[in-house]
């Protein structure tokens, strides 16, 4: 992991979304996106994509080899290893929004998150968790595209996630039923949008 030395500014507010693979934050941002006025970093990837993903709209699909070089040149703000793959936040669309006034969600790993954390601690951070370690795998089961040990990976990574989101994110929200968690996220970020509070 690594982050960029760049200065960062402090006009729009910048808003991070991360949980463990399953949990269904993927969906929670595609809803928040449709209720409120964010501009969306599209991160980058050198996993494949899955089925129905786009380049440029889901992800950034890059090489190993380019995303090094991304990392090499300071492109990225934030950068994890996840599984096999790395993931990382293109750090110039983000400096645009933000100086431009406007806030900007992030979707990223817990790792990324970390990072972001200690470079810009006024971000709202939120963990999106599933009920169960055993709802998890049923949802990464019915995505049809992860073989038992990916998913025995992610539910390991997923527990380490878990033991750590209460320190590190200002709020836990549960995605049991979409509707309701979408509701409680639209009012973290209509009430907390001071100071952050912690919430399970």
């Amino acid at each position: 992991m690594q982050r960029s030395s760049k200065p960062f500014p402090e006009r729009g507010r910048l808003v991070v979304i991360a949980g463990p693979s399953g949990a269904g934050k993927s969906t929670i941002v595609r809803r928040l996106l449709a209720h409120r006025p964010f501009r969306f970093s599209v991160s980058v990837t050198t996993r494949a994509p899955r089925p129905g993903e786009v380049d440029g709209v889901h992800y950034h699909f890059v090489t190993v080899e380019e995303f090094r070089a991304m990392v090499d040149h300071s492109e990225l703000l934030e950068w994890a290893e996840y599984g096999t793959s790395l993931y990382g936040t293109p750090l110039g669309p983000v400096l645009d929004v933000l100086e431009g006034g406007e806030d900007m969600l992030l979707e990223i790993e817990v790792q990324g998150a970390a990072l972001v954390r200690e470079v810009y601690p006024e971000a709202l951070m939120i963990f999106v968790r599933a009920p169960s370690l055993t709802e998890l795998a049923r949802r990464l089961r019915e995505r049809g595209d992860t073989t038992d040990e990916a998913i025995e990976r992610r539910l390991e990574i997923a527990r380490h996630e878990l033991a750590i989101a209460d320190a590190l994110f200002d709020y836990v929200v549960v995605n049991e039923d979409l509707d309701a968690t979408l509701a409680q996220v639209l009012d973290i970020l209509d009430v907390r949008r001071r100071r952050p509070q912690r919430s399970t």
